[in-house]
């Protein structure tokens, strides 16, 4: 397994990088753009995990489960 961590500055990169990542990647991204309208229900389609940034314990809990998935799972 292994974590690509992208620092995209607008909405439309995640587009671009979905191009570029790998398959059977998990994508995770800030609980913000789950309320994006379109861009919203196309990530939520997509599965990507979402994370609450202002809540730092939820957020750790949330990548180390996923981490721990992961590694049983042997996903990339």
């Amino acid at each position: 397994p292994y974590v690509i961590v992208c620092n995209h500055q607008a909405s439309l990169d995640l587009m671009g990088m979905v191009e570029v990542i790998p398959e059977r990647c998990v994508p995770i991204a800030k609980k913000e753009l789950l309320y994006l309208g379109a861009v919203g229900w196309a990530c939520w389609l997509c599965r990507v995990i979402f994370i609450d940034r202002h809540k730092r314990e939820n957020a750790i809990d949330v990548i180390s489960q996923t981490a721990r998935t992961m590694r049983h799972e042997n996903v990339r």
